[in-house]
């Protein structure tokens, strides 16, 4: 029974990318596993608060994650 956790920082993504997330984490599983495993595929999306998650030593706050989004590197 696959359990996929998938941790984004709060305010990224509205509830209908969170949701397209879901269904695509959950194709690709079952494209790995088989069909037959798609009732137990579980896929959690996380939202952490913005600031409490790091890269190289650097937190990230939403701000940040939107700004790379639309290209401009923050």
């Amino acid at each position: 029974m696959p359990f996929v956790n998938v941790k984004v920082i709060e305010g990224v993504f509205s509830s209908a990318q969170k949701q397209d997330i879901v269904r695509k984490v959950t194709e690709a599983m079952v494209a790995v596993e088989g069909e037959s495993m798609r009732p137990v595929t579980w896929v959690v999306v996380e939202e952490i608060s913005s600031g409490d998650w790091g890269i190289g030593g650097n937190p990230m706050h939403t701000t940040d994650v939107k700004a790379l989004a639309a290209g401009s590197g923050g």
